[in-house]
């Protein structure tokens, strides 16, 4: 088996990980910087280039894709999909999980819940917005920020209206959230692998912080799902079409409350926290994708993520 880790850092705890998971099957596993990439399209022919060489075709990749080089990544994870190579996550869905709004609407569409959320342009009116939402206290997210960064709690409507002006002033896109008081600061990641939730983890975060992102300082311990939960992890991966992904959900007074489909999942706080082997559990994932159970028979490569 010959696998790919797109990844810009061999370095990180995730990518060693994955590396540390092949090696153990003794495959042939290799770190590739996407960035330094290129892709040559001619009739009939894809071909990609690394470091100015033409890049054997592997059999699977693991897409580690950062927010900020989505574009250009979904692009190379495309091309290897193309040339009939195995992702974990196929790029239309990379990049419809890495659009806020775009996957909040997908997860609705699929009957999975959510906090009430409003999106409206910088023309609407603050206070319609306000109301829509539910009234304060409201959670305010920019569409770009990630681990945290960008998310703002706003407890009072006279405050809720301020920031929002001056948010709509800078022409920032922002999601209007209800703020779900009985989640006390906590979270629930579900890592769900290829239709299985493999692990999980509560997430707490620090004293005087709503948010509870291990970025922003946030603790996490093992946490085992109820059948609410588990079964809307599922509901939400299979709705954003990915096959490795983190489930973020919020318990409410309603049940858990899907708040994001991470398609980049860090296996750090997860794997040490639960002490299971979620890397592995990726290997196996792949394994079971690309080796065909009879032999004798070619393995298909589903393509309904592909696009173009």
């Amino acid at each position: 088996m010959k696998l790919y880790i797109l990844s810009r850092n061999p370095s990180l705890y995730s990518t060693k990980r994955l590396v540390e998971a092949a090696q153990a099957k003794n495959w042939d596993v290799r770190v590739i910087d996407y960035l330094k990439c290129t892709i040559e399209i001619m009739k009939g022919e894809l071909v990609i280039n690394y470091l100015g060489k033409v890049l054997p075709t592997p059999d699977a990749i693991i897409p580690r894709i950062g927010a900020s080089r989505t574009f250009y990544g979904t692009a190379m994870v495309r091309h290897f999909e193309m040339m009939d190579v195995f992702s974990t996550s196929g790029n239309l869905a990379i990049a419809r999980s890495r659009d806020k709004l775009r996957s909040l609407q997908v997860l609705s569409k699929n009957d999975v819940d959510m906090p009430k959320t409003v999106f409206a342009s910088n023309k609407s009116s603050a206070k319609d917005v306000i109301a829509l939402s539910g009234g304060a206290p409201l959670v305010l997210k920019i569409l770009e920020g990630t681990q945290g960064v960008g998310v703002v709690l706003v407890d009072s409507e006279k405050a809720a209206k301020s920031v929002l002006d001056a948010f709509y002033g800078m022409d920032v896109n922002l999601l209007v959230q209800e703020f779900i008081e009985e989640a006390g600061g906590a979270d629930i990641r579900a890592l769900v692998v290829g239709g299985e939730v493999v692990g999980a983890m509560k997430r707490q975060g620090p004293e005087g912080d709503f948010r509870s992102n291990l970025h922003q300082g946030g603790s996490a311990t093992a946490y085992k799902l109820n059948r609410k939960e588990k079964s809307t992890a599922l509901a939400a991966a299979k709705a954003m079409g990915l096959g490795l992904c983190g489930v973020d959900m919020i318990p409410s007074s309603r049940g858990p409350l899907v708040m994001e489909v991470n398609s980049s999942p860090g296996l750090e706080g997860i794997e040490k926290s639960t002490k299971f082997d979620i890397a592995g559990k990726i290997m196996d994932y792949i394994e079971k994708s690309v080796i065909p159970a009879d032999p004798t028979k070619k393995r298909k490569i589903k393509r309904d993520n592909i696009g173009a």
